[in-house]
């Protein structure tokens, strides 16, 4: 019972400290000596540990993926110095005018993500245009966190073919691609694309009709006056980046994103090169933000390292792996949960995948199949009020509050991704 008590609170603690603004290197660490203490795992001394624990899981993390973020953050940066980015955003904005700010948000982020930018870069990169086009349409501000996590991190980060290493770390432990049962994702993808538009233009509509309006802000973007390339330079080097983790996944499986976002940088490089506006700058502010972003997400797989090695833990994995039925259900549920507790999809999966993938490719589950689940399912419930991306987006990125922003936010990252989790697992069932 205290090894429950401890890994709750624990977990309680760290989603309180998170929302508070602590830093992520301090609230992770603190809540997971939390756990450590209430389990009697001992903080220094014997082979196990709470130090080498928590630092195997943080180590663990950045030795797996640090190239990675790093060159994802650098392709993001560079996409955005050069104007590129914003080339490509401007290009759907006139194509769809500016009546729909709400779509053209979503599509310009839904675009960046599925070509491999950073979620956070992509979030950065949109907003000013995102204040603009909401100012412009007169729409409440406070939706506009939702609007730019809807685009990111719903159905593109987590559909086959995503680039965003969501849909890359089970391959692994899989030995899938990240095409992975494309035709369930595919529905899948248009079912969340299309209802969670539907149900954000509700939600804005309805606050429209209450008295909302747009409001101003004195910190607001303001747009450049710089010249921009054409957009067709900014859709080539996502178009290299899919092109090259399709071509070389057999061959290379994990490394093949290395080699495509690598191929996403040097395009970039060559074909925007007369546009950028301080490249050693962008370089050093990509690198900068690659060791946060990862940083942030390895100090939460830490915590989750500490957690799995818990009682309360182990018993809660056996639990959600030997619920009869279907075991994609089991499969999710676990995902799903563990991603909660850790606040990061990527995370939650790092962590519980090791353990749950040799049971269910046991017992004959399709590889392809739990592929598309696990990423699927880790892109909900990671986005509690907790998650890094929701607090950088809602808070350093917008200025808002989580009680003004998270209602909205929740219910397209969390619920949205819940029912195509769920549409996932009938179809799987029923074909």
């Amino acid at each position: 019972m205290l090894s429950l008590i401890g890994l709750i609170g624990g977990l309680a603690l760290l989603i309180i400290l998170t929302i508070r603004g602590t830093n992520l290197f301090i609230a992770a660490p603190l809540c997971a000596l939390l756990v450590a203490i209430s389990n009697a795992i001992p903080v220094f001394v014997g082979e196990v540990n709470f130090v080498s624990l928590y630092m195997q899981g943080f180590s663990g993390f950045i030795a797996a993926w640090f190239f990675m973020f790093l060159l994802g953050a650098l392709f993001g940066k560079l996409m955005q110095d050069s104007g590129a980015a914003d080339a490509v955003a401007q290009w759907i904005v006139n194509k769809l005018g500016r009546q729909h700010a709400v779509i053209a948000v979503i599509l310009a982020c839904a675009i960046l993500t599925y070509g491999g930018v950073s979620l956070f870069v992509v979030a950065f990169s949109v907003y000013p245009m995102a204040v603009s086009l909401f100012k412009d349409a007169n729409l409440p501000r406070r939706f506009i966190p939702a609007v730019l996590a809807f685009g990111s991190v719903t159905f593109t980060m987590t559909s086959a073919g995503s680039p965003e290493i969501q849909n890359w770390i089970p391959i692994q432990f899989l030995g899938t691609s990240p095409f992975a049962a494309w035709q369930v994702s595919l529905v899948v993808a248009i079912f969340m694309a299309s209802f969670g538009y539907w149900w954000c233009k509700k939600m804005i509509n309805k606050a429209v009709a209450k008295g909302e309006c747009f409001s101003a802000h004195a910190d607001d973007p303001i747009q450049q006056d710089r010249t921009y390339p054409h957009p067709i330079t900014g859709i080539l080097p996502l178009l290299v980046v899919l092109v090259l983790s399709y071509l070389l996944h057999d061959s290379l499986q994990q490394l093949a994103l290395i080699v495509a976002l690598g191929g996403g940088v040097l395009s970039l490089l060559i074909i925007n090169y007369r546009f950028f506006i301080n490249i050693g700058q962008a370089i050093n502010v990509g690198t900068t933000g690659a060791l946060v972003a990862i940083g942030n997400t390895a100090a939460v797989v830490g915590f989750g390292s500490i957690a799995k090695s818990t009682v309360a833990f182990q018993t809660a994995v056996e639990l959600m792996t030997q619920i009869p039925g279907n075991e994609l259900i089991g499969a999710a549920i676990a995902i799903s949960v563990i991603a909660g507790m850790t606040g990061s999809a990527s995370g939650g999966q790092a962590i519980v995948l090791p353990l749950i993938a040799p049971h269910y490719l046991d017992r004959g589950v399709n590889p392809d199949e739990l592929h598309r689940i696990v990423a699927i399912s880790s892109g909900a419930l990671d986005s509690l009020p907790h998650n890094g991306y929701v607090v950088t987006t809602i808070r350093a990125i917008c200025h808002e509050t989580h009680q003004r922003a998270y209602w909205a936010v929740g219910a397209l990252t969390v619920v949205v991704p819940l029912l195509g989790l769920a549409l996932a697992v009938a179809l799987f069932s029923w074909f």
